[in-house]
């Protein structure tokens, strides 16, 4: 099959590092630390269990770095293709990248940037100060190559990370300004409207993006040509589960990190996937495959967030418990410790509770199947199912309760909304 962009479809793609020659002094240096603790620890008798642990945490550590930090050389895709250095350089100031859910990684900032953001001194209306930010690696997901050209500061390449889609951060500093939270859904992001700005895409195409709305994103689009975006998941929770996308179509997150880095992101490197008739190359070199065991064992390390302390009512989850495992009938599919029965089952369409839908999600993926969903942390990533359609647990509760002919009162619904929020 042809490369996506050699077909003339658009690409949708998001969620990876830019200028290598940057990045791999750092790695370098982080591995020789690495194995000089672990010389320290064998020599003074540290035991092999030892020696395991700071081995993994050295890749869950390489992990969080590609996952933060690493573009798979996209650049070509999001500069040379899309042109979106050009876009944010003449009219993304951080007002309006704020605007459709970018987020800034306020570690990042130097004091002096900090105090000119409190007291006005940092104008957040200019481009440059865009550009500026990025120049500090201070954008969360994106990777600019800046210059100086004439004496001012250029953005000459532009890339996108993992963390685009699937970090945000916890609003410490001001709305969209404070720590990452990474694994987290970007739920505010628009991902439609940030790719609507390049000069890339026709009107059609622009007016389908740009009806996606924020938190939504079709990792499909650019493979079917067909549009219907999904929300964007959350990639914490998922150690002990296989299938870990809405359909399952991959036994382990390398899969997904695969397709989406080099089908979505236009990372460099190969995704074949034989029951889609799906096998697409980008570049001659192959920045991917040597990644994904890192950046599994990141995302795999990254537990699902606690609900926060009085978000729920303790005595009527309780009761919510028992109509969960119960009345409500939920303990069938979301069963065990891990709230799903995604390692031994993929559920046919009619199951899901927001089919029937044109076009049907499933029907483009490569299972055809939904998996259910892991219930930890639910209370975090609304709205709901995978298109979104419900925008709180109330209405997922009173979505299942009619379509399924439950019979739950209201006192039921009520509590187990309750447990749900508890998880």
């Amino acid at each position: 099959m042809q490369d996506a962009r050699s077909r003339g479809r658009s690409f949708a793609p998001i969620s990876g590092h830019a200028a290598l020659g940057r990045f791999l002094p750092a790695r370098l240096m982080a591995s020789a630390a690495v194995a000089a603790a672990v010389c320290t620890l064998v020599a003074c008798g540290g035991s092999d269990d030892d020696s395991r642990a700071a081995e993994q945490a050295a890749v869950v550590a390489q992990g969080r770095q590609i996952f933060r930090h690493d573009t798979f050389g996209d650049e070509a895709q999001w500069t040379d293709t899309l042109r979106m250095h050009e876009v944010i350089s003449a009219a993304v100031d951080p007002t309006t990248a704020l605007s459709v859910g970018l987020k800034v990684d306020a570690e990042a900032l130097p004091a002096a940037v900090v105090q000119g953001i409190r007291n006005g001194s940092v104008d957040l209306r200019s481009p440059a100060t865009t550009v500026a930010l990025l120049k500090l690696d201070a954008v969360v997901g994106l990777k600019g190559t800046v210059e100086s050209v004439a004496g001012r500061d250029v953005l000459t390449r532009l890339g996108v990370t993992c963390a685009l889609c699937h970090s945000t951060v916890d609003n410490s500093f001001a709305p969209g300004i404070g720590k990452r939270l990474d694994g987290w859904p970007n739920r505010d992001l628009n991902p439609g409207a940030i790719l609507a700005l390049s000069p890339a895409f026709d009107a059609t195409a622009k007016a389908q993006l740009n009806a996606w709305g924020p938190g939504k994103y079709d990792p499909r689009r650019n493979i079917d040509g067909l549009n219907k975006p999904a929300v964007i998941p959350p990639a914490y929770g998922l150690a002990g589960i296989d299938s870990i996308t809405f359909t399952g179509d991959g036994s382990e997150p390398a899969y997904w990190n695969r397709y989406v880095a080099v089908t979505q992101m236009g990372g460099l490197g190969t995704f074949t996937e034989p029951r889609l008739g799906v096998s697409i190359t980008h570049g001659n070199v192959d920045l991917v495959s040597s990644k994904l065991a890192a950046l599994q064992a990141y995302q795999l390390s990254i537990a699902a967030p606690p609900p926060p302390a009085g978000s729920f009512d303790p005595a009527a989850a309780a009761r919510g418990q028992q109509v969960f495992a119960g009345a409500g009938g939920c303990a069938g599919c979301h069963s065990g410790a891990l709230f799903t029965d995604a390692n031994t089952t993929l559920h046919p369409p009619a199951d899901s509770m927001a089919e029937p839908e044109s076009p049907s999600y499933a029907a483009r993926s490569a299972t055809k199947r939904y998996r259910t969903p892991p219930l930890r942390g639910v209370w975090q990533h609304a709205p709901y199912f995978h298109d979104g359609s419900a925008a709180t647990l109330e209405q997922v509760v009173a979505t299942y309760n009619a379509r399924r002919a439950l019979g739950l009162t209201a006192q039921q619904a009520a509590d187990l909304v309750q447990y749900l929020r508890s998880l």
